[in-house]
């Protein structure tokens, strides 16, 4: 048999071998399929294995670093640099690692695959934020803090150190954008594809970050205002009010006592006094916007006792200065407003002061405290001087060696800084601290704040109502008047929001008041309300655009003044309240286009403000 005869010869012609090769090579593919299959899947299983142990890496350091904020902020709050500036280096290092596992090659292709791309891109920005936020906001801002003598940046009598206060403002204008940027980034990711795992907690980043953005934006508006408003560039001269709660006013009470606050690079001092009724009636009058002569009367621009009528208090600021400066000839660069229950945080800060009139000539003041501290300022200038010191023009001598006293003893504070910051933070959040400039650049600044007591504006929350008082009785009787405000979100009304703002007054004093209390208090009838009942004008504020629908006294429906301040809509009414004699009164807003939660500012009184803002009520609609 030769080799070309054999059965096995490679030959087209044999159909044994051909078959057989056929065989080999559908059993090949499938096989070389089977085992690409099972790579793929086990490939994917890998990645997904391995993205899964990414993503728990990742929410681990930021959990970690989420644990260590409030930490932060108590080393923050407690002026420890040291502990801070090693927190923030530890928040760091947890932010960085989980950015850099976010960077990982497989996890950045898991980021293109339908389903859980998204999320995968939704964990890297949190990452990528937290870590921005950390770097480029945080560590700055700790480093800026360390570096700052809290016990120098606040006005003395030697001057305060506020270059460092100038230097540290482009550090902290860039920590505003870092934050800011990081915000707006996880805003603007699309969160219906998101599983609830991520978009909860994205959700909750973003709403943490947009509140440590408005606070980085104050702060860094301060760094940039505040030097030149302290005199760091110049002396700048400030009229000093000193709201009287005990005869309300819309932004407090009326502005007795009256001086002039310098400030020259740091260095505070107290310069000429008086009071409103030394003004006496400007003429001619002031010009006044026609909406708030409307609501207010021509009064505003008349009599210094009357520019805060209007509860909005650039227009009474700018009034105030205007009508110093006719009378005394003086140029002022703006106004500052406090009351008494400012002076008492600021006592409970810095400790007592001593009082002596005798270099006043001020007679009659047996009974009242040689000291005044935090806890008897309120009712010794709101209370006590009237039942001691019969003459007005004795109070007002009183009333300028108290408040001497009280800011040459803050003037020399040099260690307090914190505290005192903290008395009149809390004051500004009271309302209570108000401050206006009369350069426009400044002014534009200080609009965005409550601090500016602005009823219009970017200081102005969308759903924002207003509850301010008037004293209709010419007289010191808001001392004993106990007041509460509530608003009550109505059922919608033909597509529209409706909400009631309730306010419940009490005439506390005593049931023989017209006999037993000062003239000077009562007002003994010289306008034409009873010795010992208290009259007041209350006004009411609605979000823009929306509209007073109703007002109810006791339940009752009543007439009420309506009228618009800059497209706010406003009602009036006033009641008179015998002593011991309780009223409450209703304004129902309709038409309010607004959606948001809806919050209500009111006119500092006497009272603890949480003891009158009540909790809002919503009534339950079928």
């Amino acid at each position: 048999m030769t080799i070309s005869d054999s059965p096995l010869q490679k030959s087209k012609d044999n159909p044994y071998f051909g078959k057989r090769k056929r065989t080999f090579r559908g059993t090949s593919q499938r096989t070389a399929l089977l085992l690409a299959g099972v790579a793929i899947v086990t490939l994917l299983v890998v990645s997904c294995v391995w993205v899964a142990v990414k993503a728990n890496s990742i929410k681990t350091e930021l959990q970690a670093a989420a644990d260590l904020i409030p930490q932060l902020k108590q080393e923050i709050a407690a002026g420890d640099a040291r502990a801070a500036t090693t927190s923030v280096k530890e928040l760091n290092n947890h932010t960085s690692n989980a950015r850099q596992t976010a960077g990982d090659p497989i996890w950045t292709l898991a980021s293109g695959l339908p389903w859980v791309g998204p999320n995968v891109s939704a964990l890297s920005e949190v990452a990528r934020s937290a870590d921005d936020v950390a770097a480029l906001g945080a560590a700055p801002l700790v480093e800026v803090y360390g570096s700052l003598d809290w016990s120098k940046l606040l006005p003395s009598s030697v001057g305060s150190d506020l270059g460092a206060v100038k230097a540290a403002a482009p550090d902290v204008a860039n920590a505003a954008h870092a934050v800011r940027a990081s915000a707006e980034r996880l805003q603007e990711l699309d969160k219906r594809s998101l599983l609830p795992q991520i978009a909860e907690p994205l959700e909750q980043a973003g709403d943490q970050l947009a509140e440590v953005t408005g606070a980085l934006d104050s702060a860094a508006d301060a760094a940039r205002v505040a030097p030149a408003l302290l005199g760091a560039d110049g002396a700048r001269n400030y009229l000093l009010m000193v709201q009287n709660n005990a005869e309300v006013r819309a932004s407090g009470g009326i502005p007795g006592a009256l001086a002039v606050l310098t400030l020259d690079g740091g260095k505070m001092s107290l310069g000429a006094q008086g009071s409103a009724g030394t003004i006496g009636v400007v003429s001619p009058p002031l010009a006044l916007d026609q909406e708030q002569r409307q609501i207010y009367s021509s009064r505003l621009g008349k009599y210094m006792q009357d520019v805060n009528l209007t509860p909005d208090f650039p227009t009474a600021a700018a009034n105030a200065r205007e009508m110093w400066q006719r009378t005394t000839g003086q140029g002022l660069d703006g106004v500052i407003s406090i009351d008494p229950v400012v002076l008492s945080y600021v006592l409970e800060s810095t400790g007592p002061v001593q009082i002596d009139t005798s270099a006043q000539g001020v007679p009659g003041v047996a009974g009242l405290p040689r000291e005044l501290n935090g806890h008897n300022v309120v009712s010794t200038l709101l209370s006590d001087v009237y039942a001691k010191i019969e003459q007005p023009t004795l109070q007002d001598a009183y009333f300028a060696v108290a408040a001497r006293e009280i800011f040459s003893n803050l003037s020399a504070q040099r260690n307090q800084g914190q505290s005192l910051i903290s008395a009149l933070t809390k004051g500004v959040d009271e309302g209570r601290v108000l401050l206006w400039s009369a350069q426009a650049d400044e002014q534009s600044v200080i609009a965005k704040y409550s601090l500016s007591g602005s009823v219009t504006g970017p200081s102005v929350s969308p759903a924002q109502f207003g509850v301010y008082f008037n004293d209709g009785t010419g007289a010191k009787m808001d001392y004993y008047v106990k007041r509460t405000v509530q608003l009550i979100k109505e059922c919608p009304k033909d597509g529209y929001e409706e909400t009631t703002i309730r306010i419940t007054s009490t005439n506390t004093a005593p049931a023989d008041a017209a006999t037993s209390l000062p003239a000077y208090v009562t007002g003994n009838g010289v306008f034409g309300v009873p010795p010992g009942s208290v009259q007041t004008n209350i006004v009411a504020y609605g979000p823009v655009q929306a509209q007073v629908e109703t007002a109810k006294m006791d339940g009752q429906k009543t007439e009420f003044a309506p009228y618009f301040h800059d497209t706010r809509p406003v009602g009036v009414l006033a009641i008179r309240l015998a002593p011991g004699e309780s009223k409450t009164v209703d304004f129902t807003f309709g038409k309010i286009v607004q959606h948001t939660e809806p919050n209500v500012v009111v006119t500092p009184t006497v009272q603890d403000v949480k003891d009158v803002t009540l909790p809002t009520e919503t009534v339950a609609c079928g």
